[in-house]
Formats: structure tokens, sequence, C-alpha cells
């Protein structure tokens, strides 16, 4: 996992961001789930442990293991994701197709809900 600790003992709340978010995505395949919900697993850490845990994830879907990923962060969806599925006020406006991912479309999907809201169409 490549965690850069100054010891065996060191408590993993005083590691960096980067090495504890390492810890807990090794941890998870110990109990073998088919799903693995992640949310913002790379903010705030540097692009090393992105990296790694990018890799990491990608080998919990080669075993054929699901990850939702939730990210405010476009380019990560855009570069890591099978699928997207946007949302606005609380509902899944849509699921742009790999080809079309882009941040425009994405942007367009996030702000359809609301406009409906504004406009008086569904509430």
């Amino acid at each position: 996992m490549n965690v850069k600790t100054p010891s065996y003992d060191t408590r993993i709340m005083s590691l960096s961001g980067g090495n504890q978010q390492k810890v807990i995505f090794a941890k998870w395949p110990l109990c073998d789930p088919d799903i693995l919900i992640a949310d913002e697993p790379t903010r705030s850490i540097d692009v090393g442990a992105q990296r790694e845990i990018y890799e990491l994830m990608g080998k919990f879907a080669a075993e054929g293991k699901g990850i939702v990923m939730i990210s405010s962060e476009l380019p990560e969806l855009i570069g890591v994701c099978d699928r997207i599925y946007v949302m606005s006020v609380g509902h899944i406006t849509g699921m742009p197709d790999q080809p079309d991912f882009s941040q425009e479309a994405i942007m367009q999907l996030a702000v359809l809900k609301q406009q409906y809201i504004e406009e008086g169409n569904i509430q």
C-alpha cells in the first residue's frame, strides 16, 4: 500500500490524509464486499496518493466488484467512471453516455431539475 509511517505502532489518525485514505482502502478487501461506496475518496490528498487509490479501485473493479463513487470533482469522475449518474435537488436527472462524458453535459443535467422547479413544471 506504500503507507508512509514512522513505525508499525503509529496511530492512523496521526498519518497524513493520503496515508489515512490508503489505510481505509486497504481494509475494505478484508470484508470482501460486493460494492464499495467511496465518498470523495481523493479529496485533499496529493497526486501520488490519488493515483494509488485509483489503482486500488481499479483492482477492486477488476475482481468484479462494484464501486459507487461520489465526487464533486468532474475531471475525476470523467477520468475514472464507467457510468455517471447526475443528481440535482435529490433526483437523478440523467446519465450521459460514456463517449459524451464532458463537464458541459454533466453540468447541463445538474441544473436541469432546478430549472424545471423554477419554471413550475415539477415539484
